[in-house]
């Protein structure tokens, strides 16, 4: 309970920062927070510009319950060949990948809970290196084009990855670390296979299954999303102080409330990169 007290005082000194969230005419409205601060309008990019971390890991195991807890195969066991968010996001995630991505000569990509599609440009091939896609659905990963091969596992069950140290330019992952109940193991993998200035590219929207989702996710807005996820890299040790941005088409011209973007496109990368 204490623990749990931690992160809710967290996120409560986050949101009193930032709050409240006000829009008139479709556009947020700049606010100052305490005197003296500049008016100005809070957005993705300034959450974790200067975070409050608590002291200790502030999570308690209730944060990463979830309404069906069966086990996650039979959820995943049937395949899905859709997006799973909008396809204005997707376009602007493979955008986002276009540039992100080409920061390294010839990248191992690693995209973890992977399915039938890394949102990947479509010349991934011609300037990308060695590409794995691990996920839950054989199916899904044997129709994904964008990679040379797939691992066929359950992150939830044993969140270690299989592959050697310093593996990986980049890990991905669109979407799902909502889903993920040892996000703070799983980011210790992703340092792990990560080669030095290596780093991991978190996809975040405003979608999810909520059955399947962790109870922290459900009880959180967008913002705090952003929060909670870089909260997993700062604990796990090892990465330089994780920054976010939005890449969610038409940003400026579609209204927050409450910390929950209006956007049915909205997208958000939180990015970490190893400091080794």
């Amino acid at each position: 309970m204490l623990r749990q007290s931690t992160m809710l005082m967290a996120l409560r000194g986050f949101a009193s920062a930032f709050s409240p969230f006000k829009n008139l005419g479709g556009k947020p409205v700049p606010f100052a927070p305490m005197p003296g601060f500049p008016a100005r309008a809070v957005g993705v990019a300034d959450v974790l510009a200067s975070p409050k971390w608590p002291a200790e890991w502030p999570y308690s195991p209730r944060d990463f319950m979830r309404g069906d807890e069966s086990p996650d195969p039979y959820f995943y066991d049937q395949p899905r060949f859709c997006f799973h968010v909008d396809d204005a996001a997707v376009a602007a995630l493979t955008e986002f990948y276009g540039t992100a991505l080409r920061e390294w000569e010839k990248p191992a990509i690693l995209d973890i809970c992977a399915s039938h599609v890394s949102h990947f440009p479509t010349d991934i091939a011609d300037f990308a290196g060695n590409r794995v896609a691990l996920g839950m659905n054989e199916e899904e990963l044997r129709n994904n084009g964008q990679v040379d091969s797939y691992v066929v596992k359950d992150l939830n069950e044993d969140p270690t990855l299989p592959f050697e140290d310093n593996s990986f330019d980049v890990v991905t992952n669109v979407v799902s670390i909502d889903y993920l109940t040892k996000p703070l193991a799983i980011c210790k993998e992703i340092r792990r296979v990560l080669k030095p200035g290596g780093q991991a590219l978190m996809a975040l929207s405003n979608r999810c299954f909520p059955t399947k989702a962790v109870d922290i996710w459900l009880r959180t807005n967008d913002l705090e999303h952003v929060f909670v996820v870089g909260s997993y890299f700062h604990y796990a040790g090892g990465f330089k102080p994780p920054s976010a941005i939005e890449v969610s088409p038409n940003q400026d011209q579609i209204p927050w409330a409450g910390g929950r973007s209006q956007n049915i496109a909205y997208l958000a990368v939180v990015r970490a990169e190893v400091d080794k």
